[in-house]
């Protein structure tokens, strides 16, 4: 049969052959480097994995004994009846985030609420303040002129009332004579779940002009003063905490279901491998039963 080929046919033959088998050889190079990467992937998601469970226990824990400084700073708006000042417009949002990512959509969800309050016509009178720079990257293109302010290194280590001391310092100290505004935070419900909450910022003004104010005795200024900022400190160590307990939550999460799918995709370029390898061989085999049942 080879007998019939011109040796030029014969050449292009081989050619193609060699092609063939170049071809397929790159093909099991590639899969094997990329199966090699995903396997690398899946050891750092599980590795993620571990240390965010590790830091949302102590995180879960470190939130029970921080209720008590939310709730009883919020209570105090609640029991005086404080409302936002009529004669004063302005607005704060305060975008409780971090500066970590891959855990979900953590940090969109507090964006998206603040983003579409920016949306709003009436929006002109609200200044935002991004604790973390995930809520400044995300509002920055479209709403960077509402940002005063932003809080960095947020997230690599658990939050202090020291650092919400700071922030609320930073609030005081922004120039910006606000009437009312929120906080904006991510509440922690259960290891799956959380969702988007707010707690109330109020000027002094607008304590003052509480109507049930009097049930308290012994406010004066400087007392009202003093309180306003403990309170507005209370109400960001409480929402910091509640951040970070759903942040690692929801990163657990997000790493175990990287894991899994790096596993499932582990199984089928394994089994698309072997079964290019397996071609590979077939292919070589009749090649080399051709070749010899051509030279008998």
């Amino acid at each position: 049969m080879l007998g019939r080929f011109a040796p030029g046919v014969c050449t292009q033959v081989t050619m193609v052959v060699n092609q063939q088998q170049n071809r397929n050889m790159a093909t099991l190079k590639a899969i094997s480097i990329r199966l090699k990467s995903v396997k690398n992937i899946q050891k750092i998601t599980q590795s993620m994995k571990m240390v965010s469970a590790a830091k949302y226990t102590r995180a879960e824990r470190d939130l029970k004994a921080a209720r008590p400084y939310g709730e009883g700073a919020s209570q105090f708006y609640e029991k005086a009846e404080v409302s936002a000042p009529e004669d004063e417009p302005k607005q704060l949002y305060i975008a409780i985030t971090s500066d970590r990512g891959l855990c979900g959509a953590v940090h969109t969800g507090v964006s998206k609420v603040i983003r579409n309050r920016l949306s709003e016509p009436d929006a002109d009178n609200i200044r935002v303040i991004c604790v973390g720079d995930k809520s400044r990257g995300i509002l920055q293109r479209l709403y960077g002129k509402h940002i005063i302010t932003v809080a960095n290194e947020i997230g690599r280590l658990p939050p202090t009332f020291l650092d919400a001391a700071k922030l609320a310092n930073a609030v005081m100290n922004s120039g910006y004579d606000f009437g009312s505004g929120k906080i904006i935070y991510n509440k922690f419900r259960s290891v799956v779940s959380y969702s988007q909450a707010d707690l109330p910022v109020f000027s002094k003004k607008a304590i003052e002009s509480a109507p049930k104010l009097a049930v308290y005795d012994s406010l004066d200024s400087d007392v009202l003063q003093s309180y306003m900022e403990f309170s507005l400190a209370s109400m960001l160590f409480y929402a910091l905490k509640e951040g970070a307990c759903s942040e690692q939550s929801s990163r657990m999460t997000a790493m175990d279901n990287a894991s899994k799918n790096a596993g499932e995709m582990i199984d089928k370029l394994t089994l698309t491998f072997n079964r290019t390898r397996q071609a590979v061989i077939t292919r070589e085999l009749i090649e080399i039963i051709s070749g010899a049942a051509a030279l008998n």
